[in-house]
């Protein structure tokens, strides 16, 4: 363990008040690419360049429905993806009574996979749909499974997956949950993501706290404010962290 693991290890040991907030670099491990990587996609009937963000906003779903669950399918859901060591160790760190509350950017439901309890998912999750008419519910399966537009079997609408798209506002009630919890927090620690969403980016001047950490391989809006700045993989260092916690307990 190196020393600024070290010193991460040594405060988590000093608190029982920690929340992650933590964006798409936290399930690069788990093979679920930061979504921006995809830039420049051609889409041959639109006959024009289109950025992802373009494409996973509230008007191309609009405007262009089929090339939107196209996209989708293909770049933000991975019904095959595992929680990797970043999510057990931030799971590991809540059963010790540690970590009050993860928030999140990511749509994977990864968290919730490897057993945290508290999260706050701010974009959403691929894993609910609802039909744009009725509000019937679905699951992923359904969505990936229909061809071209799913389409509700009740009511025959559109389903749409419960993200929050380009456009669209963040939900007031996770979004007060999660200024709630970052407001009252001991240490915030900052994980995957390079900071550059709003609203979501904002959340970092709630902080009041002792300690503020990021962990990101690259330089990041927030790190001239932060007490520790780890350039390093995320997995690797909090796995390291916790075991280290855990090893002291």
């Amino acid at each position: 363990m190196d020393e600024n693991t070290a010193l991460l290890t040594q405060w988590m040991k000093e608190t029982d008040n920690i929340v992650f907030f933590g964006g798409a670099g936290v399930s690069t491990a788990s093979n679920i690419p930061d979504f921006r990587s995809s830039n420049g996609l051609y889409v041959q009937k639109l006959n024009r360049q289109c950025s992802p963000e373009e494409m996973v906003s509230h008007t191309f779903l609009m405007r262009h429905t089929e090339d939107f669950f196209d996209f989708y399918k293909k770049y933000l859901v991975y019904p095959e993806a595992k929680p990797n060591q970043a999510h057990y160790a931030l799971a590991d760190l809540e059963k010790m009574g540690k970590l009050r509350a993860i928030v999140t950017q990511n749509i994977d439901g990864l968290h919730q996979a490897a057993g945290s309890k508290e999260v706050y998912e701010i974009h959403g999750t691929v894993h609910k749909n609802y039909c744009v008419s009725c509000g019937k519910q679905f699951d992923s399966d359904y969505v990936m499974k229909c061809e071209g537009v799913p389409k509700c079997d009740s009511c025959g609408a559109m389903v749409r997956p419960d993200v929050v798209l380009y456009e669209e506002g963040l939900s007031d009630w996770l979004l007060s949950k999660s200024i709630r919890a970052i407001e009252k927090a001991d240490m915030l620690i900052i994980g995957g993501t390079s900071l550059i969403v709003y609203p979501a980016a904002g959340l970092v001047h709630y902080f009041r706290g002792k300690h503020l950490v990021l962990i990101n391989k690259s330089v990041t809006s927030a790190d001239s404010m932060a007490d520790l700045v780890i350039h390093d993989d995320i997995a690797k260092v909090l796995r390291e962290a916790v075991d280290g916690l855990a090893g002291e307990a």
